[in-house]
């Protein structure tokens, strides 16, 4: 009798520890790059992996390029080529960091909530420090997280021609969204 206890303490336990740690494989992150020339450089990829450690704060997201989808296969194409991500050299991009603000948030409790992530982001192989707010909603037994934020693509090696041109714009944003 004593052992059968200890034995569902413990599954009990090892089932609470395990679901501080929540993860994904259908995140959707958006690259919108479209300018006043041209509304096409935009694209969503709903196949992140994504991972919320509820008890420390830690969030990533890391998203395969080739699973970018374009209205316009031809700039699907470019996208990927050597000229832009090289997405045969660098598959893929990743974000590491933490939540800055993460006694705000009450997992236990139904509400939105407003955070800031501190972290690293990794696009064509370059890794730069990043800082985006953004909300989490807790819905019962679920958490969902978004942000949108700006990068600069000159800051990971991406140029070209459709930059230089105006149909590409210098700083795309990005929009991350997950539900756990």
């Amino acid at each position: 009798m004593k052992k059968t206890i200890l034995s569902l303490t413990l599954l009990l336990a090892t089932g609470l520890l395990f679901a501080q740690k929540k993860t994904t494989t259908s995140a959707v992150i958006s690259f919108d790059a479209t300018t006043s020339i041209d509304k096409l450089p935009k694209a969503e990829n709903k196949t992140a992996i994504a991972s919320l450690d509820t008890k420390t704060g830690k969030l990533a997201f890391e998203v395969t390029i080739k699973n970018f989808a374009f209205s316009n296969p031809r700039i699907q194409e470019h996208f990927n080529g050597e000229g832009w991500m090289n997405s045969d050299k660098f598959p893929t991009a990743v974000f590491k960091g933490d939540i800055t603000n993460l006694k705000a948030i009450n997992f236990s409790k139904d509400g939105t909530y407003s955070v800031t992530v501190l972290g690293e982001i990794i696009i064509h192989g370059v890794t730069r420090p990043i800082e985006a707010d953004g909300s989490i909603v807790v819905s019962g037994s679920k958490i969902s997280t978004t942000s949108a934020f700006k990068i600069k693509l000159e800051d990971f090696g991406v140029n070209g021609g459709a930059i230089a041109a105006g149909k590409v714009s210098k700083e795309p944003t990005i929009t991350v969204a997950a539900e756990f």
